[in-house]
This record gives structure tokens, C-alpha cells and sequence, in this order.
């Protein structure tokens, strides 16, 4: 099958939606399909096929949507991925031939989402949502029209740890510093469960990523809890690497539409603490993969008695290193490939009605 992944941002640019978006086109190309990825994201030549489109204030120039509109009808099947902005995502849905387009991003409560309006604006194309809770949220916005659910994938064997090293109880974070995802929040939430624990236990945190309120964060951190190691962005390499010295991951934000990270370290034998409003709860069930909680005082009891309780710590971290989620590419792949193919009859369904 011949695809288009296009997407607004991309690598060099790091984030959930640009690695996946990679991810994605790496796997396609290894299950034998003809992969190319257009972005707005500017960059040097990258281990994929990349056109890389000139823009204007976040915006596709003139050129760009005619480039456009003169190769996307050449591939079978176009795939856009979409967060809460994503002009070019949406451009190339609306001159695709045959369009599958992905939601990776959850509205907040008071943020109006015109999805309705954009439905409208690319046509006939197959709506999927990264996670349920997305899903349910398009669905809301969207009623009649089908909306599946295309998982973000990993490859779980890549984040297994060679072996697991001593270290003090530590308790890990990666995330973009942005107020979207709760760094502060976050910070407030580890210095409670400080408190929470005897202090003849040595505790370590890591809070791992950089954004717009790492000087913020790292200003709250001297004073609340200078226990607390802010590293910056690290590579996946060193994200494993300090997976095996950690024992408890936390998500702490409220509007995850999946949770990649987590979903990582989860692969690496971490349990899971994550606010059960967002897409987490697909892969981490409460006792098993870790704990689903509603706020972040749950978030410090709840991780707090788990340090507190060796045996089921262990228990959590030996079921996660020895039992895949479902979201494997293989899988991912296989859901993906169904999801192109059913598209591609509906519009020569469609088509031949028209006739």
C-alpha cells in the first residue's frame, strides 16, 4: 500500500505526537508498505522519506497546499494525525483521495472544540482517536459518525531493562514542561508523598523532560523538594537507563489522550500512577499495571503506600517487565492496515453510488 503520514510536527522536534508519527512510518515501511511523511517541521534528512513544506506562521504556504493537492492523489491512502491545531493535518485530509484521520489530543473542559465544523471541512474521511477516552470525547462532538480507536504502538522488548540496579526508592516523571501536562503539580504532589513516607526511607525523584516551565519548576523545586533531580530531555536510551533505577512512574496530567511515556515505562517494569481521566486507563488497571487515581492528594497516598509495601511493589514491577500491553506494533500495525483498507472501500463504495 502506498501511504501519506502527514503531520504538522515532527522530528527533530521532540514529542509524543513527532515520535510516534516516526514510529509509525518505521513500522509501515518494515511490513512492506511505501511510506512518505509531510510536515511543516523543518529539519535535516531523517531515516524516512520526509517532504518537508514551507510555512507561514504555523500555517502551509501557498506552495505547500499546492504540492499538496498535485501528489496526495497518487497514494492509496492518506493518513493525518491531528491534534487541537493541525492546519496541514487538515488540508491534506480535505485533497486526499482516501483519508484516515487520527486524534491525538483531549479538549479541556472549558476549551471549545469545533470539531463538528472541521468534520465538515475534510469530508468523508474515517475519524480514529489514539485512545477510548478520546474516541468518547469525538464521539460526543461527532454523533452518527463512527469514530475508531488506532493506539499509539512500542515495542516492549526495547525498554526491558538488561538488569535491574540498587538504587533508593525513586520515583520517575518524563513529560514536556508545559502547564498542560502538570510539572508543578507534580512537584507538589512528590514533596506530599515525602511527607507521607518514614523518613528513615531514602526517596529519590526525577522529573525528566524541558519545556516552558522548567525555570519555573526548577525555582519551586530548590525550595519544596531540592530531593528532587530535573535532567532535562533525555534520549530513549537514557529514558531506559533510568527506568532501571526507578520503582514508580507517575502521570500526573488530567488531559492525557494516551500517555506514551507511561506506557513505557511500563514496559520497563515500572507501576503506573496516573489521573484515570485521560487515556492511561487502556494499558494500567488499578492492582495491576499500577493505580488509576482522581486527584493529586490520591496520587501521593496512593504511591506513598506503595513504596511503603515491598512485596507489592515487586508484585506490579515483575508483571510489567513479564506481560506485554496490547499495544505492540505488531498489533498497532495490524489495527492501522484494517483501518486503510476499510476506507479505501468506503470511498469506492462511495464513489460507485455517485455514479
Amino acid at each position: 500500500m502506498r501511504i501519506a503520514v502527514v503531520s504538522d510536527v515532527y522530528l527533530p522536534a521532540l514529542g509524543g505526537i513527532e515520535l510516534q508519527v516516526h514510529d509509525l512510518a518505521v513500522q509501515l515501511i518494515r511490513a512492506g508498505h511505501e511510506v512518505t511523511v509531510y510536515t511543516l517541521c523543518e529539519g535535516p534528512p531523517a531515516d524516512v522519506p520526509v517532504v518537508r513544506l514551507p510555512s507561514v506562521a504555523g500555517m502551509p504556504s501557498r506552495a505547500s497546499v499546492d504540492r499538496l493537492r498535485s501528489e496526495l492523489p497518487s497514494y492509496d491512502i492518506v493518513h493525518a494525525h491531528s491534534s487541537l491545531v493541525s492546519p496541514l493535518a487538515w488540508r491534506a485530509a480535505r485533497l486526499a483521495r482516501a483519508a484516515v484521520v487520527t486524534m491525538h489530543s483531549l479538549p479541556g473542559p472549558t476549551m471549545p472544540w469545533p470539531l463538528a465544523q472541521l468534520d465538515r471541512y475534510v469530508g468523508d474521511v474515517g475519524w480514529t482517536a489514539v485512545s477510548a477516552a478520546v474516541a468518547s470525547a469525538m464521539r460526543r462532538s461527532l454523533p452518527g459518525r463512527v469514530v475508531d480507536v488506532l493506539h499509539n504502538g512500542v515495542d516492549p522488548a526495547a525498554w526491558r531493562p538488561a538488569a535491574r540496579e540498587r538504587h533508593p526508592l525513586t520515583i520517575v516523571s518524563t513529560m514536556r514542561l508545559a502547564r498542560r501536562k502538570r510539572p508543578l503539580a507534580l512537584l507538589d504532589t512528590l514533596a506530599a508523598i515525602r511527607e507521607l513516607v518514614p523518613p528513615g526511607i531514602q526517596l529519590r525523584g526525577v522529573i525528566a523532560g524541558s519545556g516552558p516551565r522548567e525555570r519555573a519548576l526548577d525555582a519551586r523545586r530548590r525550595d519544596l523538594a531540592p530531593w528532587v533531580e530535573l535532567p532535562g530531555r533525555l534520549t530513549r536510551f537514557e529514558l531506559r537507563e533510568l527506568y532501571a533505577t526507578a520503582d514508580v512512574y507517575l502521570a500526573p496530567a488530567e488531559l492525557e489522550s494516551f500517555g506514551v511515556a507511561a506506557l513505557e515505562a511500563r514496559c520497563a517494569g515500572l507501576p503506573v500512577v496516573a489521573m484515570s481521566t485521560g487515556g492511561v486507563g487502556e494499558f494500567v488497571r488499578n492492582g495491576v499495571e499500577g493505580f488509576l487515581v482522581d486527584t493529586d492528594a490520591e496520587m501521593a497516598r496512593t504511591t506513598a503506600a506503595l513504596l511503603r509495601q515491598p512485596a507489592l511493589l515487586e508484585r506490579l514491577q515483575s508483571h510489567n517487565l513479564q506481560t506485554a500491553p496490547r499495544m505492540t506494533w505488531e498489533r498497532v500495525i495490524a489495527q492501522h492496515v484494517a483501518a486503510y483498507t476499510a476506507q479505501l472501500v468506503h470511498r469506492e463504495r462511495a464513489l460507485a453510488s455517485a455514479s
